[in-house]
């Protein structure tokens, strides 16, 4: 089933919509830094309950750290069980390099996964230069990205659906 609107003087335009029902999700979600990643779970969750997921149709999986996100979403996906993959952690600047590797790695393998698995994998991440910040991206004056992160997830399932994946 594709939906197609028409703008008044383009092409036809597809796009998902934030419909849950009847699709599977995982839920990756980093133990470290646990105080800011349990705010960003319970933001996603919201945004699938909301969007009409049962909570039969998701799976939670913690990891030690951001680090382990990239595999474990290639695990989930290899199941063939889930329309897409919510990745949460929260990387926090500190002294030293470390920051830099851990968050570059981060994205790079959950993008690759993503593309390699044609799975849409929302990236939930935080990556901040402060403690306040990631407050802040959790529930806090800027939004919950974990939420922002389901209703991403949502869309692209349905739109990659829509799209005969």
């Amino acid at each position: 089933m594709r939906t197609e609107t028409k703008l008044s003087h383009m092409s036809p335009v597809t796009e998902g919509n934030l419909d849950a029902a009847g699709l599977k999700f995982a839920i990756v979600v980093a133990r470290f830094n646990s105080f800011i990643t349990d705010r960003l779970l319970a933001g996603a969750l919201d945004a699938l309950k909301r969007s009409g997921a049962t909570a039969d149709a998701i799976e939670i999986v913690k990891v030690p750290g951001a680090w382990e996100l990239p595999l474990t979403a290639k695990t989930l996906i290899a199941t063939k069980r889930y329309a897409a993959i919510i990745a949460l952690g929260a990387v926090i600047r500190g002294d030293t390099p470390h920051f830099d590797h851990v968050a570059n790695q981060t994205s790079n393998g959950l993008a690759a996964v993503s593309l390699e698995s044609n799975i849409p994998v929302a990236f939930g991440v935080l990556t901040t230069n402060t403690v306040e910040q990631a407050i802040d991206r959790a529930g806090g004056k800027s939004g919950n990205k974990g939420f922002d992160a389901a209703m991403t997830a949502i869309e692209m399932a349905d739109l990659l659906r829509r799209l005969g994946k």
